[in-house]
């Protein structure tokens, strides 16, 4: 499992290397090029954002015990991936200067009071997408935590189950116990009546023997 999340990993540093350098380009474009720009780095975007959800699933098939050094690099893969998107929505709405002057013109270089608002919204769509970067990445924690907790419990259940099993194995083992006792005991019971009443009919034939020759040396005397 390791080595197919680490298969991904390469993929995934590849991709965002080209997606960073493309981002870098988009303030410096126009019209129908900045369009197509923007589009690509979409599409890369989207296909980072699939690599990222390989990889979670590779972690969660990987071994509680050596799960935790690949969850770290997950978490620093995610808020890379947060800053790419946010680097990428400052990018849409950025200018580089040639751009800028190209777009506003001569009067808009001499309209200082154009560039001033121009500034203010742009500070004003920065902070409204910080706030979102944010809290995207609250819930990307939240949602962390609670697949680790759900790991967790699902570990603790399957050890659970099989405690369950060996006490019902163990159980079985005493009623089979105590089953093969109970038949043992019935046995001795019966061997025991069976000495007795033997060594009864041994004494009592002993006694008729003895009764026996005593009558005969009787008969015997008594005769002559």
């Amino acid at each position: 499992m390791s080595s197919d999340f680490e298969g991904y990993e390469q993929d995934y540093a590849v991709l965002t290397a080209e997606i960073t350098g493309r981002i870098g380009k988009v303030p410096r474009l126009m019209g129908d090029e900045k369009k197509q720009m923007i589009l690509n780095v979409e599409k890369q975007l989207e296909e980072a954002r699939e690599l990222l959800e390989q990889m979670d699933l590779e972690v969660r098939e990987i071994p509680v015990q050596s799960r935790a050094m690949y969850s770290n690099r997950m978490r620093s893969y995610k808020q890379e991936m947060g800053k790419l998107d946010a680097d990428f929505k400052r990018s849409r709405i950025a200018y580089s200067d040639e751009v800028r002057n190209e777009l506003l013109g001569d009067e808009g270089n001499s309209s200082e009071s154009q560039l001033i608002k121009l500034r203010e919204e742009r500070a004003h769509l920065l902070d409204n997408t910080e706030r979102l970067e944010r809290s995207s990445r609250r819930l990307e924690a939240g949602y962390q935590v609670a697949v680790e907790t759900e790991q967790i419990g699902q570990n603790i259940l399957e050890n659970l189950n099989q405690d369950r099993e060996k006490i019902q194995r163990a159980r079985e083992r005493l009623r089979e116990t105590d089953a093969n006792l109970g038949k043992s005991s019935r046995v001795l019971t019966g061997m025991l009546r069976r000495i007795i009443q033997n060594r009864v009919l041994v004494v009592v034939l002993g006694i008729f023997i003895v009764f026996t020759i005593i009558l005969a040396i009787y008969f015997s005397i008594r005769g002559h």
